[in-house]
């Protein structure tokens, strides 16, 4: 009994770094894919074993590159909100991946599900909401406005990430207030 109420505290908190980091990658989509696979490689979080290879050395200056040019991209305008069209769908798989490479105590057809629904719309809906708020910057500042958006999902990317592979069940907490935060808006704009 104490076995499995073990395994199933440890399936939560997998799931719950999955989803904290699957809503980071809904701000920039190779950030959590570099911290997790630097916690993996420090052996501070533990990748299933298909997916491992995410915390290889050559995996991690893999991702290290790709989320540098992936950062930079966000700085030169325009370019920034065509990124927004390829990024919501990609984000939405990255979420899903993320939230399978670190659910290994599950069954397959339960985390892959359970990746895509909730790594992968958490991923999504965060990625959406992002490319709207970059339009309505655009429109309201220029590039100038961007440039600060790009540095701000930048630092809650990163942000999340960490806090997700620390403090898995705060992350849930900090993705509840801020869902609650912009549906209330939301009602508050439709009223």
């Amino acid at each position: 009994m104490e076995t499995e109420l073990h395994t199933g505290l440890d399936a939560a908190l997998s799931l719950a770094v999955g989803i904290g980091l699957s809503a980071a990658a809904g701000f920039r989509i190779l950030v959590p894919f570099l911290l997790m696979g630097i916690a993996a490689h420090t052996g501070h979080l533990t990748l299933a074993p298909e997916m491992s290879w995410m915390g290889s050395q050559a995996a991690i200056i893999a991702f290290a590159i790709a989320a540098v040019l992936e950062v930079l991209v966000y700085f030169v305008p325009v370019v920034d909100n065509l990124m927004d069209a390829i990024e919501v769908p990609a984000a939405a798989v990255a979420g899903t991946i993320l939230t399978a490479a670190v659910t290994s105590d599950l069954s397959p057809f339960l985390r892959w599900s359970l990746a895509a629904i909730a790594g992968g719309g958490i991923a999504g809906s965060t990625g959406a909401a992002l490319g709207v708020t970059r339009l309505v910057s655009t429109a309201a500042t220029g590039p100038v406005g961007n440039i600060t958006v790009s540095l701000v999902e930048l630092a809650s990317s990163t942000t999340l990430s960490i806090l997700a592979i620390a403090l898995p069940l705060l992350t849930l907490i900090v993705i509840a207030l801020v869902l609650f935060l912009l549906y209330r808006r939301l009602w508050r704009r439709r009223a």
